[in-house]
């Protein structure tokens, strides 16, 4: 699997939230892995798409602290996983690294301090996530056609 992809949208969105020099790890699991990750960390018994996990605390209902504040800080871990985003790679009728990049940007807004349990927050996140994708170059044909 080609990680060009998930580099490109963790690099994308760090630079449009004002934070290029900002550290993030991605991890990609399967599903058992992030199952207990979802259960131990979230109370949630069942695998996800996404999880992600902070270096800073952040009340859960403060606003996104501005990035330009950490620029060179450690945000934190987001694990992804890939038996889970080939589901919704094909459901979407998208490659796997489409899905993968737009987990990963996903996951890294949350490390930012966006949320998605509100309407308005999960909209901003929404609009947000989009606003990356459109940025990051076109794939190469032979992969958009999942070859």
């Amino acid at each position: 699997m080609r990680t060009t992809r998930l580099r490109q949208a963790a690099q994308t969105t760090l630079r449009i939230e004002g934070a290029p020099r900002a550290e993030v790890s991605l991890l990609l699991t399967d599903d058992a892995a992030i199952h207990a990750l979802n259960r131990d960390y979230r109370g949630k018994d069942r695998p996800t798409d996404v999880l992600s996990f902070a270096q800073r605390d952040q009340q859960p209902d403060a606003p996104p602290i501005p990035s330009r504040l950490f620029p060179a800080e450690i945000l934190g871990d987001v694990v992804i996983s890939v038996e889970t985003a080939e589901r919704q790679a094909r459901a979407r009728g998208v490659p796997l690294e489409e899905e993968l990049a737009h987990l990963a940007v996903h996951g890294i807004l949350h490390l930012l301090g966006y949320e998605d349990e509100t309407e308005a927050g999960a909209e901003e996140m929404r609009r947000r996530e989009e606003r990356v994708m459109q940025m990051l170059p076109p794939l190469p044909r032979e992969r958009e056609a999942g070859v």
